[in-house]
């Protein structure tokens, strides 16, 4: 992110141009009492991003791609957290300082405080953004605050399932679900499962709804098997094992006893099998603790915390497996994918819209330990397969998931969305 550029962009405000609400012509004329007046001004487009909190998590690196991305001079960005961050991550990520915070500073904290809608009013005031873009349920407050301090623009996303995410969700929050949406110029997902759930659930058709699926760096993700034994000694995973990986949070939706269950029924068969899961979360120390108490599983397993040597435990792996019992559209699978591993994945959210079952990648249900199983072993058995089925996941990502084509679509949005608000953008 870089600080605001003079002459770097200038901002030219019209008459509001109507814009096409995703909701009714009622909730459009109400929102109209909001809108900005026109003014003129030389400076950067500025953005302020707000989402649920800064940590290594899908959504929010999603948030350092883009910024980072649109780092030209016609972009300033600006990170709002709704529940703080975690230290560590900010100074990785050479955040600090850059970082609005509208409930407590210590996103573990989270469940001990509020954050409201005063806090986010006087950062949008302060700020000043001409576009205010939120992600998921957890930063729907941040729309009225946009609105009600008269930012031009409002943009919001959809990023994944959460407890929240269900057709069963109460009937006021479907409502409000339907408002907050009409009062936003531009609402999309990362995934067409994504978006035809939340037209359902916020009653709008779903055409009203874009897509802009998540996207990975070409580059940086690549196979590289030279890598492969280094990567193993490194990360102190045997030589000679057949090594199958996951990355991501170790949570209840992630579902990580189904690769467990799988793994102990392919030792059972004798495979020389070893699992490796990266990543963190509150199951974390709960499966420190069990599995080297459970027979099967002693020393087959191997816990490493997040970290930014994804590249090389990618090429540590054999194959990658998914089995979330829901996913948005999967950061670390487009990751795997583009580093030329077999993936097996559940067949849930966004994971067929990326996995051609059988082409590039193996889909199995939810909860399947069994179907898992039977993947894993057909690709220990058949070496010919993994390598098609890598070299087509490769091919499948370079073709529609990179990230270029992820920066370019948000930059269309943003600079579409302020163009129509009388915002043009000028180099």
């Amino acid at each position: 992110m870089k600080p605001a550029t003079k002459n770097a962009m200038t901002v030219t405000a019209q008459l509001p141009v109507e814009r096409e609400p995703v909701g009714s012509a009622a909730q459009a004329q109400m929102d109209e009492h909001v809108r900005p007046r026109a003014q003129t001004v030389q400076e950067p487009l500025r953005i302020l991003h707000v989402f649920n909190a800064v940590r290594r998590a899908g959504t929010e690196m999603g948030v350092l791609k883009v910024t980072q991305g649109l780092s030209d001079q016609r972009f300033d960005h600006r990170l709002c957290t709704m529940w703080g961050y975690d230290q560590d991550f900010l100074e990785l990520h050479g955040l600090e300082g850059k970082v609005s915070v509208a409930g407590h500073s210590d996103w573990q904290r989270r469940k001990l405080s509020r954050h409201h809608l005063h806090k986010l009013i006087g950062i949008m005031r302060q700020h000043r953004p001409h576009i205010v873009h939120t992600r998921n349920w957890s930063t729907v407050e941040a729309i009225v605050a946009a609105r009600l301090t008269g930012v031009p623009v409002v943009i919001h996303s959809e990023h994944g399932h959460n407890a929240d995410t269900t057709l069963d969700m109460p009937l006021r929050r479907r409502i409000m679900r339907r408002c907050l949406y009409a009062m936003s110029d531009a609402v999309f997902t990362v995934s067409q499962e994504l978006r035809d759930f939340h037209a359902r659930a916020a009653w709008v058709a779903a055409e009203r709804i874009r897509v802009i699926y998540n996207g990975v760096d070409l580059d940086r993700f690549a196979p590289r098997p030279e890598l492969q034994l280094a990567a193993r000694a490194r990360h102190g995973l045997p030589a000679g094992a057949f090594i199958v990986g996951y990355i991501g949070r170790i949570e209840l939706g992630k579902d990580i006893p189904t690769l467990f269950d799988a793994a102990k029924e392919l030792l059972r068969r004798g495979r020389n099998l070893h699992v490796v899961t990266v990543g963190e979360g509150f199951l974390l120390k709960k499966f420190l603790e069990e599995i080297p108490q459970t027979r099967e599983l002693r020393g087959r397993v191997t816990f490493t915390e997040a970290t930014d040597d994804v590249p090389q435990l990618l090429n540590a792996m054999d194959a990658f497996v998914l089995p979330s019992l829901g996913e948005g559209l999967s950061n670390t699978l487009l990751e795997a994918m583009a580093s030329g591993l077999p993936v097996v994945v559940t067949r849930v959210g966004g994971n067929p819209e990326v996995v051609e079952d059988g082409r590039s990648g193996l889909l199995f249900m939810p909860r399947d330990a069994a179907a898992l199983a039977e993947h894993l072993d057909c690709l220990i058995k058949d070496g010919e397969l993994r390598a098609r089925l890598g070299r087509t996941a490769r091919e499948r990502v370079v073709k529609q998931f990179s990230l270029r084509t992820m920066i370019e679509s948000y930059r269309n949005l943003y600079l579409e969305a302020a163009g129509r608000r009388g915002l043009r953008a000028g180099r």
